[in-house]
Order: structure tokens, then sequence, then C-alpha cells
């Protein structure tokens, strides 16, 4: 009798122990997924930021460059697609669109010695910068958020229970653009 009590007790605490792990696990990855909806909202604050600034940008650009009209078009398309996206994923491709517009439009401002000395694009253009290291650094703190939940859901015995309760990878990562590991080409 007292060998069955021994195993009763024995049972209920490993019972007791196995569950406190569960629930310490599900409450990380609870955790480290609001971790993530926390970071992406900063980011998102920086794109709106970024979004907000492109208008102005685009008229200031618009009085010296008329004939740059397509470029101008991408900029403005590209700050629709942004204001429309809904998911990170959508935002994280308008992201890619954006940059890749803004850098067309900083390469034409090159060729427009007025508008480079124009105050208020300079100030724009000084506000962008600042943005755009904001976004950076947004950007990085949301992959590292997503990065550790990620691992987190990948570790054992974390599978496990990522896998009874339903949490999955998220994939919404910031890429770097292939084009964008090479250096520029200088040219002497």
């Amino acid at each position: 009798m007292k060998i069955l009590i021994a195993v009763l007790v024995v049972l209920v605490l490993l019972v007791f122990g196995v569950g406190a792990q569960v629930k310490g696990i599900y409450n990380t990855l609870v955790t480290e997924r609001e971790a993530i909806n926390a970071a992406w909202s900063q980011v998102d604050v920086a794109l709106q930021r970024r979004a907000d600034l492109i208008p102005n940008l685009v008229e200031t650009v618009k009085g010296f460059a008329k004939q740059e009209q397509s470029v101008i078009n991408a900029v403005t398309e590209a700050r629709a697609a942004m204001l429309g996206a809904r998911t990170p994923q959508e935002k994280i491709e308008a992201y890619g669109k954006m940059e890749s517009a803004l850098g067309r439009l900083m390469v034409i401002v090159e060729n427009y010695p007025n508008l480079k000395s124009n105050e208020n694009f300079l100030r724009l253009q000084d506000e962008l910068a600042g943005t755009e290291n904001r976004i950076a650094v947004e950007r990085r703190k949301y992959n590292e958020t997503v990065q550790r939940y990620n691992t987190q859901i990948g570790l054992f015995p974390n599978n496990l229970v990522a896998g009874f309760f339903n949490f999955t990878r998220n994939e919404a990562y910031f890429k770097t653009e292939a084009g964008a590991r090479n250096a520029p080409a200088v040219k002497f």
C-alpha cells in the first residue's frame, strides 16, 4: 500500500512538473509573439512618418524637375502601396518598392543644383535621412524579435508545446535586396 501511495505521489508531482513546464513555455511563446507585435508597431510608426514626408518632398522636386514625371509617379505609387498595405508582409514588400523609388528620386536630384540648394528640400532631405535611420533601427529590432520567437518555437520541448497550441513561425522578416550587398562602382 505504501508503494502505491508513493507511486501516486510521484505521478502527481510529475504531472504538476510537466504542467508547470508547459505553462512556462506557453507563456514565453505568448510573450514573444506580443513582442513581435510591439516591435512591428514601432516599425509601422517610422514607416508612416516617412510616408507622411513623401508628399512634401515630391511637391518640392516637382517644382524643379517637371520632366521627371515617371520617377515622381513611381514615388507616389509606392507611397500609396505603403498606405494600402495591411499585413506586415505587405508593408515589407511596399517598403522595398518605396526604397527603390526614393533611390531613383535622389539620383535625379543630383542633376538639379538649384534643387539641392533649396532650403525646403534640404530640410525635407534631412528629416527623411533621420527617419530612414529610425526605420533601420526599428527594422533591426523587429527582425531580432522575430528571430528570437522563431528560435523559441524551434527549441525542444518548446516545439511540442508550440505545435499543440498552434504557434507557427513568423516569416515576415525585412530582407536585404540582392543588389544592396554590392558596393557601388567607384569611377575615377
